[in-house]
């Protein structure tokens, strides 16, 4: 199958290894990669600031870029939310694009999702010795249903051992621009989860969404905490955690 990656503006600009990890996952299921080179933004910080105009022009050009392929990947529950969830309304004036959209988002999913449940990947490239804890992102978990994929995945990777942090849904605080806007809010919601990731004494925290993980990094750090690794699911999970 011919499987578009769409790679996010984070992982582009801050982890590119990510994105090379999903394409190693990708493969190891069997699927054809095409990682269009021009494909930009999904357009949901427009989208979230109220620019209709600014996200409707980056949704149609990612329906441009993405329309042939057999299905969209993003190792972003925020970004693959945003197609799916949130393209029909987005598009729903827009002369002739709101059906392609509806088409587009039956055929988009979040990594983990796809490799679980698309795919079926039985057998992933990495290994990790040591133990993690999850972190459930909101959007991949509240607008997909991303929870037990990532577990289901990382089960099978050798040498890992998971250990459930408490409160593993709460939100980190991110948000996007929830996290410059309303900073002291956002620093107390990110400490608490810090404090449960701390307790759990877990090697390394997992997540499936790039802002997340910057969130929850930065706070680690401020707290003094040098240690505790913050890495993306499909890191774990192709070996890509150096």
């Amino acid at each position: 199958m011919r499987v578009g990656l769409f790679v996010t503006c984070l992982v582009d600009l801050m982890r590119p290894r990510i994105g090379f990890a999903a394409i190693r996952l990708l493969e190891a299921a069997g699927c054809e990669v095409v990682v269009p080179a021009a494909q930009t933004c999904c357009g949901q910080p427009g989208y979230n600031a109220g620019d209709r105009a600014a996200a409707q022009a980056l949704a149609v050009k990612l329906l441009d870029e993405f329309e042939g392929c057999d299905y969209v990947v993003a190792p972003s529950g925020s970004c693959a939310g945003m197609i799916r969830t949130h393209y029909p309304e987005l598009l729903r004036d827009a002369p002739g694009k709101l059906e392609r959209a509806r088409k587009l988002c039956e055929r988009t999913h979040e990594l983990t999702d796809f490799l679980a449940n698309v795919a079926r990947l039985e057998r992933v490239p990495g290994s990790f010795n040591g133990t993690i804890t999850y972190h459930d992102s909101c959007s991949g978990l509240r607008e997909l249903g991303v929870k037990s994929q990532p577990r289901a995945l990382l089960s099978r990777v050798p040498g890992l051992a998971l250990k459930e942090m408490s409160e593993p849904e709460a939100c980190c605080g991110f948000g996007g621009a929830f996290a410059v806007k309303f900073g002291e809010i956002s620093t107390h919601i990110v400490e608490r989860k810090c404090a449960n990731i701390a307790e759990c004494g877990a090697d390394a925290v997992v997540l499936g969404d790039l802002g997340c993980m910057l969130n929850i990094e930065g706070r680690l750090r401020r707290r003094g905490d040098l240690k505790t690794k913050v890495l993306h699911v499909a890191e774990v999970l192709a070996g890509k955690t150096e």
